[in-house]
């Protein structure tokens, strides 16, 4: 049976939703960006009128953005209210799908194979939530539709804002396959460069050429890539219900000042391997992996992880654990802007784990019940009633907003020592 697929996109959402709230700015190009006091300054979104002087979410700071236009009116986040309106784009998914998969909070996948019986059918399901979406939410969005989840995505990158656009599958090769392969999900910019220097330039070119050439070059991503472009990408959309369990779980904290020494490094490291550590007990996982990611003042990052002899979910293990990762690898030879702890493998807290012959069981069930009890007071009394002292040596700089948005890095290998 032939799927059809809709990737909607709410088009420049948070700023969408300023300008809703702000009739006074509508017109006028509008980034959503965070604090610069706390050196949060990104372009977190911008409108269109924005996007027509140059103004790229994740890429501009504050300072570039307003280069590029100079009347660019800047609005903090308001996440709460962000996450109110994804919740109400949702039912409006949930009238046509049940199989609604979110891919971040402005983007999801919906498989509408039971309403329509081709992608045009799909068209007109599309046309009518983008509609809906208008008239109930007052934004936009732009839909793709096309037989699998990759080329919908695709296809709603393709015309925006507010539009349907259609990849089906007899016009497939003849729509994608003459794009630049950066239009495809999974490519980033260091793929792209990598796949244009070998001379590939479209995604006809990944899709004709024999997939052990991209999985010797990029191991298993390299056959992810090959399937995408030859369109063969073949995985359902998650029902609505489906609770997926966790992969990782960290933060990543851009500090108001620069960390310039050991201590400061272990205050954060502490601060955020606290967060991580309440976060995996709260879901019932201790981990088995431990990474840490930094970036420099300069803006360059990279990131390197190591194993725990036991899982654990206690923060002195998981500190202590990123502290020797950071301390073996990296070259302190520069001022370091943001650090993560992240943690990752990880396995169910009732799971029957084979113990280090060197671990002390009763002192390890000490600091376990000492760690709940502490997640008992924080649930009662919120989450800064009870905190460690070396992080409250310098509160200004380990203070994480409770609503601080978990991000990753991608691996590099600039400032760190070869392992």
């Amino acid at each position: 049976m032939s799927r059809v697929i809709l990737l909607s996109d709410l088009n420049s959402f948070y700023a969408a939703v300023e300008c809703l709230y702000n009739p006074k700015i509508r017109s006028l190009p509008v980034a959503v960006c965070g604090d610069v006091k706390l050196r949060h300054g990104i372009v977190i979104a911008a409108n269109q009128v924005a996007k027509k002087s140059g103004v790229r979410a994740g890429e501009d700071t504050i300072g570039s953005a307003k280069q590029k236009c100079g009347e660019l009116v800047i609005v903090e986040p308001r996440t709460k209210l962000y996450n109110q309106f994804s919740g109400w784009a949702r039912e409006i998914y949930e009238e046509y799908a049940d199989n609604i998969e979110s891919y971040g909070k402005d983007e999801s996948w919906l498989d509408i194979s039971n309403l329509a019986r081709d992608e045009y059918e799909g068209q007109s399901v599309a046309d009518e939530i983008r509609a809906k979406i208008k008239k109930t939410l007052g934004i936009t969005c732009s839909i793709g539709v096309s037989f699998n989840k990759t080329i919908s995505k695709l296809a709603s990158d393709l015309r925006k804002p507010d539009a349907t656009t259609v990849i089906s599958r007899v016009k497939f090769k003849e729509i994608v396959w003459p794009l630049s392969p950066d239009k495809l999900l999974g490519v980033d910019t260091k793929t792209n460069q990598l796949l244009c220097a070998a001379g590939i330039t479209d995604i006809g070119n990944i899709a004709k050429t024999p997939v052990e050439v991209f999985e010797k070059a990029l191991g298993k991503n390299g056959r992810t890539l090959h399937r995408y472009a030859s369109g063969e990408e073949k995985s359902y959309v998650k029902h609505k219900d489906y609770v997926e369990e966790p992969k990782t779980v960290g933060h990543i904290h851009t500090t108001y000042r620069d960390m310039t020494t050991l201590e400061d490094i272990r205050h954060e490291i502490y601060s955020l391997s606290e967060r991580a550590a309440s976060e995996i007990r709260e879901q019932h996982y201790k981990c088995r992996t431990v990474q840490v990611n930094i970036r420099t003042n300069d803006l360059k990052w990279c990131d390197r992880q190591g194993t725990l002899e036991t899982p654990s979910y206690i923060t002195n293990n998981i500190a202590e654990r990123a502290m020797e990762i950071f301390m073996k690898q990296y070259k302190f030879t520069k001022p370091l802007r943001s650090i993560g702890v992240r943690v990752n493998n990880l396995v169910p807290d009732d799971t029957g784990i084979q113990g280090s012959f060197f671990d002390d069981a009763e002192q390890i069930q000490k600091m376990e019940k000492v760690a709940q009890t502490v997640d008992m007071l924080r649930s009662m009394y919120g989450y800064d009633i009870i905190q460690r002292g070396n992080i409250l040596e310098d509160k200004k700089l380990t203070d994480i907003p409770d609503d601080y948005n978990r991000a990753s890095y991608r691996v590099g290998s600039a400032f760190f020592k070869d392992a």
